[in-house]
């Protein structure tokens, strides 16, 4: 008997509405799966299907001949995976500019385009975009939203009991990751979504983005190489010889940067910049990007990996749950006109994640597994970045939290640095 579909609320539903009244066309982009479609259809009056195998071919022929007819229908229209044709970009933009609405289409796509006119418009004024992610734990169902980070910008902090304190369960949800298809199903049966993701990638996505034919098992390494180096920032130089370290074929510098790029293109990874606050200090601030991939899933599929060897390894557990706090941080700030980002200077303080919004607030956020030294020291390394920060010329962080995988309860300690499980938190 066939099952009822049922839409799971998305964070970035209300993001979409909003810009839908902000601009004549969005694109949402992200990786595939994540959920792209199936959010904009929620909101669409129609749709195109570009990679429909009825209609491809036409689709295509259209795009070349008769373009408007692809763009006719009830607005907002969808437009899905545009990339196959990017001239319907300029060809959007064009009639947006004609009719002088706001809320006419929508772009959604899981690759940047291989090929586009370098006369193409950018669609500045008239376009916005949005990135999507896969799900968070609050949207999946799996945080109880109890302290809320919007809230805690504004003061508005509650302690509460956490709903769950087993870290068996957090290591199933990070293997798991926040593939839509993947909640609500057996455990083995949702650990096989993030598998056959990574299959997909190494086998054909990283191909079908520039139509350029890379080695399987090469992807495979390099996945497996970035997965060892979540949470860090280490160089090509480091990852190539990582890779190379059990193989006597050595990947060019170039050949490896190219797979990296492709990557990107399908938002396999997405790596964190450096946040560059006003310190007091004279110390110089790191400026190398931090390596994550979209979704913890990715790391722990491609090192064949499970929730018991997580728990059997917790260094290994420790820097793929900051890589599963850094999704969710992502989605939140996504709602709340933020964007996260990391701190390191020459000295050697770092934070983890600083969730800094358009309005100038920020707040500082260190991720920890738990437990009483692994918080103190969070702590710590906050107020030291805190005590740095020169409020003269730029404003006092609005809060510090010690974003936790276990705990029993969210409290503020009396420094004033909150700690808070990830089963407690939403946007």
């Amino acid at each position: 008997m066939e099952q009822e579909f049922i839409y799971k609320k998305r964070i970035v539903d209300g993001v979409l509405s909003e810009q839908l009244e902000a601009a004549g066309m969005i694109l949402i982009q992200g990786p595939k799966w994540c959920g792209k479609t199936t959010t904009a259809k929620q909101q669409a009056a129609s749709v195109l299907y570009m990679n429909d195998p009825r209609t491809k071919d036409s689709n295509l022929n259209l795009a070349s001949t008769s373009i408007d007819l692809l763009l006719d229908g009830e607005t907002p229209r969808l437009i899905d995976e545009w990339q196959l044709a990017p001239q319907l970009w300029d060809a959007a933009r064009f009639t947006v500019d004609q009719r002088g609405l706001d809320g006419q289409f929508i772009f959604t796509g899981s690759a940047v385009p291989a090929k586009r006119d370098k006369n193409s418009h950018t669609g500045t004024g008239r376009a916005a975009w949005i990135t999507m992610r896969t799900m968070s734990l609050w949207e999946s169902g799996d945080s109880s939203g109890k302290v809320s980070l919007g809230g805690v910008f504004s003061d508005a902090f509650t302690e509460c009991q956490a709903d769950s304190n087993d870290i068996r369960k957090i290591a199933f949800l990070l293997c798991r990751g926040g593939w839509p298809k993947a909640i609500g199903k057996s455990e083995r049966v949702a650990l096989r979504q993030a598998y056959n993701y990574v299959d997909a990638i190494a086998s054909q996505e990283i191909n079908d983005v520039d139509n350029v034919i890379r080695d399987e098992q090469s992807t495979r390494k390099l996945l497996r190489s970035y997965a060892r180096h979540q949470a860090t920032q280490a160089s090509v130089a480091t990852m190539m010889a990582d890779m190379s370290a059990n193989d006597a074929t050595a990947m060019s510098d170039t050949t490896f940067l190219s797979y990296l790029k492709a990557l990107k293109k399908i938002f396999v990874i997405e790596d964190m910049e450096a946040w560059n606050p006003n310190l007091r200090s004279k110390s110089a601030i790191r400026t190398s990007d931090t390596h994550y991939f979209v979704d913890p899933s990715i790391a722990t599929a491609a090192l064949r990996i499970g929730p018991e060897d997580l728990i059997r390894d917790m260094k290994a557990f420790g820097t793929l749950f900051e890589t599963m706090a850094v999704r969710d941080l992502r989605v939140y700030a996504e709602a709340l006109d933020g964007q996260i980002y990391h701190f390191r200077d020459s000295n050697g303080l770092e934070c983890d994640a600083v969730l800094h919004r358009n309005d100038g607030s920020y707040g500082l956020i260190e991720i920890k597994i738990g437990g009483e030294a692994n918080i103190e020291e969070g702590a710590s390394n906050l107020k030291s970045l805190a005590s740095k920060i020169d409020t003269d010329r730029m404003p006092s962080p609005s809060f510090m939290m010690v974003l936790t995988a276990v705990g029993g309860y969210a409290y503020r300690r009396k420094d004033g640095v909150l700690v808070v499980p990830i089963s407690c938190l939403k946007q």
